[in-house]
């Protein structure tokens, strides 16, 4: 059970790292720094299934660690 979920982190860790590089540059924090991002703009298309699949992987990343407590 241990090296699935170390398989299983390694893979969503790597996803996580390929969706945070593929998000446009200049929209959150970065904005506020000087990032460009004049305006609000809605996400929208792929930028918004981009953004809802960084959160889940994120989450899965953070549940697989957890797991990691529990697993022997």
């Amino acid at each position: 059970m241990k090296s699935f979920l170390i398989i299983f982190q390694v893979v969503v860790s790597i996803l996580l790292i390929l969706t945070i590089l593929m998000q446009e540059k200049g929209v959150g924090l970065s904005a506020t720094f000087g990032g460009g991002g004049e305006f609000y703009r809605s996400r929208r298309g792929i930028d918004k299934l981009l953004f809802i699949f960084t959160a889940v992987l994120s989450l899965l990343f953070i549940g697989t660690s957890i797991a990691f407590i529990f697993v022997r």
